[in-house]
């Protein structure tokens, strides 16, 4: 009891001395308070309010210098009264900040002995005896400290495992997934509205950690207790992270993983990059400001301790995707990581801008171009690939080549992505096209690669009129996908007629190359010049009707398994041939049927009717199975 009595009276006085610096605004005032305590109770005598660190830092340099062994007892009776005090509150068994009263108590407390220290510390510079007592109030100042520390974390930790508790139990209204015990299983739903900042932290505790954080930060702990704050902090970031089921992988791990499971480790990415940069990296820059509140730098230094690991975990990512193999497929999810990085560079802009923040805004700059220079080296395997596709066994009758489909539809997916692209080959203008895209230059050499590599397919075939089917089948779905795609627009108006022109051209060689010779034997003799060499107009009429038939024949014995995919370019051809064969063989049989070869009877030698070659021609012309057909 009596122990008590003592405590109250202390902080009774203490209570005093408080008053009467904060009500005195000079030398004299503070004396005419002190004098008014003394008359109202005898314990607040001059000898008990005067001789502390509250009036002596209201006496003037001189009259304490003149007195050094008064400044040195007046400093030892305040330390010994401070030092009493701290010490009850560092033995406590519970935080202090469980009750309110003892944390302001405590933090008056220790303002107090931070004043003293300031006050007394330009005058221990010139006095030893001063400064050995000084270093006992350092000492205690910092045992004061490290109890701050203490409840600094705490704060950090019970604000963080209030707002869980909450989380959790309105998470348990929800549906969800459940593991075998009947556990709930956390999941990171879909995020759409990012303009939203989590409060991971009560409001009340982030005024409590700013309190503490002030007092700190001004005897230069500040670094301390940023180390503190983002040692609590980023537990909370990578444990966010992981819920949405980003996993932490090396270099090495990226690319041991089967393409599949990139697929879904990339897919995972985008969205945890996008959620932390524009929910998660701004929540926590929020709660840093409002924490470290006028100290911008220990603010900054916080932010960046805190959210560094997390930030180099996504473009650690990145840059392990750019870094394995370049093979085509890849290209789109390529696509993904590169435009959400470009999406998310203004955010790493305005995040990480600081002096101890910059280095992530400009590593996430270097990746993304990374990523860019990974996307061309792509395109550049696209080439490789058309290039050295093997010419070997030809395609059967003369389909569509699987290299045709796979990088046509290859560059209509890929140019869906066309603003992208561009970007990428902003600055590839090796070709010194003026006027013309870097991404349609690129373009039209990847085309002419194709069109080469087919070219030399196409002289596998012995059969020259197949070869050109073959040319005409390639060249027709070349010119198709461009036109029903962005690729006409990169390509132009030009590229496309010129293509149509060679379809067209293909189209004549065939007809030259087969049905010349069927259309030579029904051609009238030229005034007997063609006969000196015994050519097919030297034979008589039944000979040569022999002759059509057998050719005829032949030709649709042969080009019946031919194919031709599309089904317009199909008809055009089989008009084309009836057109230039049907009034060439009505003409035939007219000569016939009034020649003396034909006799009484002469339908006994015709064979086929028109009617009989134009319908021969619809239904036996290309109909092979349409394996080559579109996909």
């Amino acid at each position: 009891m009596a122990e008590n009595n003592i405590n109250g009276e202390e902080k009774l006085i203490a209570v005093a001395r408080q008053i009467a610096k904060s009500l005195g605004h000079s030398n004299s005032m503070t004396d005419d308070i002190i004098n008014i305590f003394s008359t109202f109770d005898g314990r607040f005598s001059r000898d008990k309010l005067s001789p502390s660190s509250e009036t002596i830092t209201m006496l003037p340099e001189s009259r304490i210098a003149d007195k050094p062994s008064s400044a040195v007892v007046t400093l030892e009776d305040c330390l010994s009264s401070l030092d009493h005090q701290i010490s009850q509150y560092l033995s406590f068994d519970r935080p202090l900040w469980f009750d309110s009263a003892d944390s302001s108590a405590f933090l008056e407390i220790l303002d107090e002995l931070i004043a003293t220290i300031r006050d007394f510390a330009p005058l221990a510079r010139e006095n030893k005896q001063l400064a050995v007592v000084l270093d006992r109030a350092e000492d205690l100042l910092q045992s004061a400290i490290f109890k701050l520390e203490e409840e600094f974390r705490g704060l950090i930790q019970r604000g963080a495992d209030s707002f869980d508790a909450t989380r959790d139990s309105s998470d348990s209204d929800s549906e969800g997934n459940y593991d075998d015990d009947g556990g709930a299983i956390p999941v990171a739903y879909p995020v759409t509205d990012f303009n939203i900042v989590i409060d991971a932290l009560p409001s009340s505790t982030i005024n409590d950690l700013h309190e503490i954080a002030k007092r700190m930060v001004a005897v230069e702990y500040g670094r301390e207790c940023s180390h503190v704050y983002s040692a609590c902090r980023r537990e909370f970031l990578e444990e966010s992270l992981s819920r949405l089921g980003l996993q932490k992988l090396s270099t090495d791990d990226v690319q041991k993983l089967s393409w599949p499971e990139l697929e879904d480790e990339i897919e995972r990415w985008c969205k945890s990059a996008v959620f932390s940069l524009r929910i998660l990296f701004p929540s926590e820059r929020r709660l840093c400001d409002r924490i470290f509140f006028g100290f911008p730098p220990t603010s900054d230094f916080a932010f960046m301790e805190v959210c560094r690991g997390s930030a180099i975990q996504l473009l650690n990512f990145a840059d392990a995707v750019a870094k394995s193999s370049r093979s085509p497929e890849r290209l789109f999810k390529v696509l993904d990581i590169y435009e959400t990085l470009r999406d998310l560079i203004p955010e790493f802009e305005i995040l990480f801008s600081d002096q101890y923040c910059v280095f992530l805004r400009n590593e996430a700059l270097a990746i993304w171009k990374r990523v860019g220079d990974a996307i061309k080296g792509i395109f550049m395997e696209l080439e490789n690939l058309i290039r050295c596709d093997p010419v070997k066994d030809p395609v059967p009758g003369g389909r569509l080549h699987p290299i045709t489909r796979y990088v046509m539809n290859y560059l209509r997916a890929a140019c869906k992505s066309q603003q992208t692209l561009e970007q990428v080959f902003e600055e590839e203008r090796e070709r010194g096209m003026s006027g013309i895209s870097s991404l349609s230059v690129q373009m039209a050499w990847i085309m002419e690669l194709l069109e080469s590599n087919l070219e030399a397919k196409s002289k596998l075939y012995k059969d020259l009129a197949l070869s050109s089917v073959f040319m005409m089948n390639n060249g027709r779905y070349i010119v198709q996908k461009v036109k029903d795609s962005e690729l006409g627009l990169l390509l132009g108006e030009d590229w496309i007629r010129k293509h149509n022109v060679k379809v067209r051209q293909y189209n004549m060689n065939y007809q030259r190359s087969t049905w010349t010779k069927v259309i030579g034997v029904l051609k009238p003799e030229n005034g007997g010049g063609s006969n000196v060499n015994g050519g097919p107009n030297s034979r008589t009429l039944k000979e040569r009707f022999r002759m059509f038939n057998t050719y005829f024949e032949e030709v649709l014995k042969v080009q019946s398994s031919w194919i031709v995919f599309d089904d317009e370019l199909r008809e055009q051809l089989k008009i084309s041939v009836t057109q230039n064969l049907l009034p060439a063989y009505r003409n035939f049989i007219g000569r016939f049927q009034n020649s003396p070869e034909a006799g009484r009877n002469p339908e006994k030698h015709i064979k086929y009717s028109v009617e009989d070659v134009e319908a021969q021609i619809n239904n036996e012309l290309f109909r092979g199975n349409n394996n080559g057909g579109r996909r």
